[in-house]
């Protein structure tokens, strides 16, 4: 008889638990696929995200972060990582004393191009595994963030 007094008869029936475990898998696949690039993964999504939103004027680090789903404290802090490695810039913005500007250096734009390539090859191996109902687990994963 277990201790935790739960509505499951095994541990594995647990959606959260299951999420925990898939999602812990997932990220140390990430890892080893970004290593290589010398990012994080939370430098990596950053980093693509801004090169995806760059053709767009004005990306601000809250806009930023709305977008990456990350938040906006560890977003400054991460985002002062890659200006350092002089892969962002980062300006005053025009109107908005506070706000800054950002953008991907030529630099940044072709590491996140060729990171990007890893993470994508990571996340077909890794999703492969659902066969057919791929896009179906995507269109539920989607569902689920709408909700938040």
């Amino acid at each position: 008889m277990n201790a935790l007094q739960s509505e499951f008869a095994e541990a594995e029936d647990s959606t959260g638990l299951m999420l925990w475990k898939v999602t812990n898998a997932w990220q140390a696949a990430q890892r080893r696929a970004l290593k290589p690039f010398g990012l994080t993964h939370v430098q990596f999504v950053l980093l693509a995200s801004l090169t995806w939103m760059d053709t767009e004027n004005q990306v601000t680090q809250n806009v930023l972060a709305a977008h990456a789903g990350t938040d906006p404290m560890m977003t400054s802090q991460v985002l002062r990582t890659l200006e350092k490695g002089s892969l962002v810039e980062r300006r005053p913005h025009p109107q908005d004393g506070r706000a800054r500007v950002l953008s991907v250096t030529p630099a940044g734009r072709d590491l996140a191009n060729r990171a990007n390539a890893a993470v994508e090859k990571c996340d077909k191996d890794f999703f492969d595994r659902l066969g057919t109902e791929s896009a179906t687990f995507t269109r539920l994963l989607r569902g689920l963030i709408a909700m938040t």
